[in-house]
């Protein structure tokens, strides 16, 4: 038979066994384990230690994108859309003078360019074209009335004006009782389809020259009424 003792020191293995077993139920019924960890546990190997573990937080934490950290990231609260195209430009034209040292503001001339804005809206959005396919272009008869043809009046010459002789072209304006009549042409069998694609409005926007125009107009450096009646 077992002595007392060796019974007293078996009953305390298994107690604290038994212990063992009830804690780790527990700590799997709060925090199951995952695929991986199971098959870990199944082969035998050991479960990483808190160090690994932390470490291993840390570095799946830096591969995370910048939007993964729900409600660490905020939108930002100053606005930079300016709500209106127009008033876009001006204030963009504005800061490039506010950065030059070099600015007369004597001449500078915000007003001219505001009013060269409402004529490109004018001419964009209200002006009625029709366009008619010519020999090697495109012919145009843009119209309207009240400040729209004041627009198209001081547009389209001065417009033609500038982009004659882009890609080739030849570009003409002459006037129409109620607009102007504008008139693109190449030789070049290529420019004669880009002519007819681009049509009135990809006509007007065509050129870079529109930016550097309105930097300029509001530095006072400009005319756009003499360019305009030249023709």
């Amino acid at each position: 038979m077992l002595s007392t003792g060796k019974l007293i020191a078996i009953g305390a293995v298994l107690a604290v066994t038994a212990s063992g077993i009830a804690f780790a139920e527990t700590a799997a019924d709060q925090h199951p384990m995952g695929p991986d960890h199971q098959q870990m546990m199944q082969s035998g190997e050991q479960p990483m230690g808190s160090d690994h573990m932390q470490q291993m937080m840390r570095q799946h934490q830096g591969k995370m994108p910048m939007g993964a950290h729900a409600g660490m990231q905020t939108a930002s609260t100053t606005p930079t859309m300016p709500g209106q195209g127009a008033f876009g430009a001006i204030q963009e034209i504005v800061q490039i003078l506010d950065a030059d040292p070099k600015t007369d503001w004597s001449k500078v001339d915000l007003e001219a360019l505001r009013q060269h804005l409402i004529d490109m809206n004018e001419v964009t959005l209200k002006a009625d074209a029709a366009p008619k396919q010519i020999d090697g272009g495109l012919e145009i008869a843009i119209t309207g009335t009240g400040r729209t043809l004041v627009a198209i009046q001081r547009m389209i010459p001065a417009h033609a004006q500038t982009v004659n002789g882009l890609n080739g072209w030849t570009a003409k304006a002459a006037p129409l009782p109620n607009g102007e009549l504008l008139t693109v042409t190449a030789t070049d069998p290529k420019e004669i389809q880009h002519i007819r694609g681009l049509g009135f409005i990809g006509l007007l926007a065509s050129g870079s020259w529109h930016q550097p125009h309105h930097l300029a107009m509001a530095k006072g450096q400009f005319d756009h009424d003499h360019l305009a009646h030249q023709h």
